[in-house]
């Protein structure tokens, strides 16, 4: 009996506006919620998931999809069913969530700063075993260099190195986590290499500078 109730009630909110669903949920009507809940779960995963692919677990996924429905059960007064379709307002939340999400996870996390060189900007080479003493302090001062530099960047060409660096993200999946054109963050990446080459390049110079200085 329960499940026929369940079929009916959904073939009546099927046929409702989003503004009568947004107007039940703002009554408090869990069933309500629960509907919106299974219409929209998958899309909002989908969205979630591009943005934190290969940067976080399924849990954290559901996490973010789970804290966009707490929203709309806590604000449903923010949604205005004239500017938007519910699945649209949803969609937006969710991949700002997910955004979120992913920042404060790649702030746990440090990047690979010896693959940043090496892939990039090939300021260490792999030594063989007969080198790798004497060049252990050398590539231990230019990873330090280059931490350095990536520090100097801006949130957005932090998160570009973070996502093609240490998550190994395609240009294209960073486009798609972005929202940008595959093109533009290939762009953006060889602008990024060339900087932190400028950058690291400027330390080197203003060391020797510093070193000739207190030769004289």
């Amino acid at each position: 009996m329960t499940g026929q109730l369940n079929v009916l009630f959904e073939k009546e909110v099927s046929v409702l506006s989003d503004k009568k669903i947004i107007s039940a949920i703002a009554a408090r009507d869990e069933r309500m919620l629960a509907y919106v809940v299974q219409k929209y779960s998958k899309l909002l995963w989908r969205i979630a998931a591009s943005v934190l692919i290969n940067a976080a677990s399924v849990q954290d996924v559901e996490e973010c999809v789970a804290d966009v429905f707490i929203y709309l059960w806590q604000y449903p007064e923010k949604y205005d069913p004239d500017k938007a379709k519910l699945s649209s307002w949803l969609s937006v939340i969710a991949r700002s969530r997910a955004v979120d999400s992913y920042r404060r996870i790649t702030r746990k996390r440090e990047i690979s700063m010896e693959k940043i060189m090496v892939e990039s900007l090939e300021y260490a080479e792999i030594a063989t075993a007969d080198e790798e003493m004497e060049h252990s302090m050398e590539c231990l001062s230019s990873m330090e260099k280059l931490r350095s530099c990536i520090d100097g960047l801006d949130e957005k060409e932090k998160e570009l190195v973070i996502r093609r660096y240490y998550y190994e993200q395609k240009p294209a999946e960073i486009a798609v986590a972005l929202d940008m054109p595959k093109k533009q963050v290939e762009n953006k990446l060889y602008y990024v290499r060339q900087k932190l080459r400028k950058m690291m390049e400027k330390q080197e110079g203003d060391i020797h500078e510093k070193i000739q200085q207190g030769k004289s």
